[in-house]
This record gives structure tokens, sequence and C-alpha cells, in this order.
């Protein structure tokens, strides 16, 4: 298991719901946290549960559909003068549930994308070079396993999208040191979720953070945080590695 303890870990969308879980796991573990929300004043909750564990922690605020805004947030971490070994992209947006969905909005596609998608892939764009000069990284990126839901086809489509370009990238990250991955919750019950889904966001522990702690050979893989559930970090590792 890789030992994490002091390095820097970026979570986005951590005011709340899973991205609150992840922080507070990898607080836990010794790391540092920068915290992303759309504003600072709702990642206050999030930050006094990591400095419980007398860790550093930095808020960065950002509207992710705006891709200036993210270029700019990325221009912020790197102010910190602080290496980021760790990122989470959980941050998502699920825009409508559309029952005539041969109506749905153009929009609904364009911002799916941005928040889905293209702002994720901006942050792996950044740091993945700083990475792999340094030998070492994990980049987690949050997908979904919906299926056969064109009421859902902004959301659907931009994960989709998300998936492919991780897959991708991935594939030339081999031997670097650095891996990327794809972890899939399942539906829980966060705000995104709402209170129908039939997991409790907790349930997605360990499975969320595996990829953050196992070794190179995980990387471009999807995996389903369900299939660990109330086991230890230790022995869902041992699990994910035998596969």
């Amino acid at each position: 298991m890789q030992n994490l303890k002091d390095r820097w870990v970026l979570v986005t969308g951590a005011s709340r719901g899973l991205g609150e879980l992840i922080a507070i796991f990898m607080a836990e573990q010794g790391c540092h946290l920068i915290l992303h929300g759309r504003e600072i004043k709702n990642l206050e909750n999030t930050a006094e549960a990591v400095r419980k564990y007398n860790r550093k922690v930095h808020m960065v605020s950002c509207e992710l559909s705006d891709l200036t805004a993210v270029d700019g947030m990325l221009q912020s971490i790197d102010s910190l003068g602080v290496d980021v070994d760790v990122i989470f992209n959980n941050a998502g947006y699920q825009i409508g549930y559309h029952e005539n969905y041969y109506n749905t909005p153009d929009d609904d596609f364009i911002l799916s994308y941005k928040i889905n998608t293209v702002a994720p892939i901006k942050i792996c764009y950044h740091f993945l070079p700083k990475m792999t000069e340094r030998g070492f990284g994990r980049i987690i990126n949050t997908t979904s396993d919906i299926a056969n839901e064109p009421q859902q086809a902004g959301y659907s489509a931009s994960k989709a999208a998300l998936d492919k370009l991780t897959v991708d990238l991935a594939g030339k990250l081999s031997g670097t040191g650095v891996t990327l991955n794809l972890v899939n919750p399942s539906w829980c019950q966060t705000d995104l979720g709402g209170p129908y889904a039939p997991h409790k966001p907790e349930s997605a522990l360990p499975g969320l953070v595996l990829p953050a702690f196992s070794s190179e050979k995980i990387n471009g893989q999807r995996i389903n945080a369900q299939e660990y559930r109330d086991m230890t970090l230790s022995d869902a590792l041992g699990k994910l590695e035998k596969h």
C-alpha cells in the first residue's frame, strides 16, 4: 500500500457528499488537502473536519462550467507552492431528467460536458506532466454506471466521454509512476443522487480511494466502489491488486 502521509491531495466537489467523505478519509491517512467547491464558505465544514487530524488545508473556489475560471483555479493551486500528488476529480453535475427525451435541450449536453468532461480533463492535463516529472502521481476520475436512460443523456454522455479520455490518457502513463483510473461509486444518496438511491454515501468507501493507494499496475481501470464496501482499506487493496 502506498504511504501517502504528508502528500497533498486535491478533491473537487469537496463541500458535501462523496467529496467530503473522500477528503476526511484522506486526512485520516495523513494527507494534506486542497478542497475545491463553488464557494469557499461551503467548504468550511469539510476544512474543519480535516484540521481535526492536524492536517494542512487550502480551499479554492471555482465554477467548473466556466473553463476560464478553471484555468484561474489551477494557477491559484500552483501559487501554493506544493506538489499535488493525488487528485480526485469528484465534482459532477446532473442537469435534468427528461421523460420526453427527444426534446432534450442542447444546453444539457454543453453544460454537462463542460463540468463532467472538459473540466476534469483540463485538471488532468495540467497536473500529469508535473507528476510524470516527479515520478509519482495518482488521479482518480469519478464515473457513473448509468445506462439505457436517454432521459439523462447529457449526464450519461459526458461521463462516457470522460471514461474514453481517461483510458486513452492512462495508456500513455506506463512506466512513469503515475496512474489514472476511473471509480464508479454507483447510485448513492447524495444531493446529486437524491434520496431514493439504493446506496448510502459511506458505502462507496474505501472503493472510491483505492487507486490512490494502489500499485502502478492499477492504471486505466474502471473500479466499482460497491465491490469493496464494508472492507478495510488493506483488504480492499489486496482484492484490487489480485484482479
